[in-house]
């Protein structure tokens, strides 16, 4: 089978500068650093400035190794920060590697942001033409996909009108939309479907299925497993800026879920990340006598605790909480406007807030859960927020139902059988 995608030794390192700081507040404290500074190097000019930047290496990416034939469905998975969206850059030649060499074969189409190749001058019409000469499209070829790109996106309203007046899930359908349609040897996405609507997601995912089938290569990286494993047929585990992991989907994909669990029990902090408007800070898990435990019986409920850290007013910010088992089959839901006439995460002002999510007795089957959890705000310059991932794990025992931790099913509600007498 022919080579779609070979990458030898690829490494990436950025150069970081680090500004050293200290914490003085009062005009007249910092003018006197400042004098103070000036008569240091008058007295010891050729001692080191500590005002100076330092300077820092991060390798994003380190000796990664990998091989993709033509037809493969490949996952690309790994925490944030791991180093999946600067490999895809460097296979969409956004930048370029500091060591080894990838080579291509064949015209690769990449949707890694919102926008991405959209001139947010230019309409809809005209961006779709845009990006097929992009990709190296001819004029004839667009003109006959066009259609079927403009029912796909469902944009078909707002086709002339300038794309900087979309949102963002206009944007990506649209974009999507091109990518999929005009017939790119490699097609590459990044988790930016996310930002569609579920039913959009779900046609997504059938393009690309079908993408795949067609005999063309499609690189998908996700935090969502559940797609990952419907999707793909090989995963790639990204730890660190190194490949941790290649095999089938499923094994992967299991051992990726395994080791995010494994010690993360039922408390999980962060450090402050000043460039996010929004962040969760710390979560915790509670039973009714307020202990913090990560062990609950299915007769009990599960209160999910946490705080968030607002630097940020955000109108139109939500929360989103899923509850995943360690397979990642996603199990239940649940966003900041259940349960309430209007969105308590909504335009919450600068400073630390607390929020409680309750789980009710007699929901969840016994077993091993995970907690994902995100902040989205459709006005922020990025529709997510924050995006921490699985940040807790509990257990659940049945000690009640007459099955107990034999009772098989996600949920454990009790369904009372009635009698009823012949009529």
């Amino acid at each position: 089978m022919t080579t779609a995608i070979e990458i030898e030794s690829l490494s990436k390192k950025y150069v970081i500068g680090h500004q050293k700081q200290e914490r003085y507040t009062a005009l007249r404290d910092v003018m006197m650093h400042k004098l103070r500074g000036i008569g240091e190097r008058l007295r010891h000019p050729l001692s080191p400035n500590r005002e100076e930047v330092e300077i820092e290496e991060f390798w994003a990416l380190k000796d990664i190794n990998l091989e993709i034939k033509q037809g493969d469905r490949v996952g690309i998975i790994g925490r944030n920060g791991a180093g999946k969206s600067t490999l895809l850059k460097i296979l969409s030649r956004i930048t370029e590697p500091t060591k080894g060499r990838v080579h291509i074969n064949g015209r690769l189409a990449s949707l890694l942001e919102v926008g991405t190749g959209f001139h947010p001058e230019l309409t809809g019409r005209e961006n779709i033409y845009l990006n097929g000469a992009i990709l190296g499209m001819s004029r004839a070829e667009i003109k006959r996909k066009f259609d079927e790109i403009v029912d796909f996106s469902g944009v078909e309203k707002f086709l002339d009108t300038p794309v900087k007046r979309y949102s963002s899930g206009m944007y990506v359908r649209l974009a999507f939309a091109v990518a999929a349609h005009l017939e790119p040897e490699i097609l590459v996405v990044d988790e930016v479907l996310a930002v569609g609507d579920a039913q959009f997601q779900k046609k997504c995912l059938g393009k690309m299925e079908a993408v795949g089938k067609e005999g063309r290569t499609v690189l998908f990286v996700s935090h969502n497993m559940g797609a990952i494993s419907q999707l793909c047929s090989i995963c790639a585990w990204i730890d660190q800026g190194q490949t941790r992991m290649v095999g089938s989907a499923a094994e992967v994909v299991n051992s990726y879920l395994k080791a995010g669990s494994s010690g993360m029990g039922g408390v999980a902090e962060f450090p402050d990340d000043p460039k996010k408007p929004a962040q969760l800070k710390r979560m915790w898990l509670m039973n009714d006598e307020r202990e913090i435990v990560d062990k609950f019986s299915c007769d009990e409920p599960v209160h999910i605790v946490f705080e968030l850290d607002v630097r940020k007013k955000l109108p139109g910010m939500y929360g989103y909480i899923g509850i995943d088992k360690p397979d990642g089959t996603h199990v239940m839901v649940s966003d900041s406007f259940d349960g309430t006439p209007s969105n308590p995460l909504d335009s919450l002002a600068v400073g630390r807030h607390c929020f409680r999510v309750s789980i009710p007795p007699r929901t969840l089957g016994w077993g091993e859960y995970m907690i994902f959890f995100g902040i989205a705000c459709p006005s922020a310059n990025e529709f997510y927020v924050d995006l921490p991932g699985n940040v807790c794990s509990f257990e659940l025992e049945d000690f009640v139902s007459h099955r107990g931790n034999e009772r098989l099913g996600y949920f454990s509600t009790l369904m009372p059988w009635e009698r009823l007498e012949r009529e």
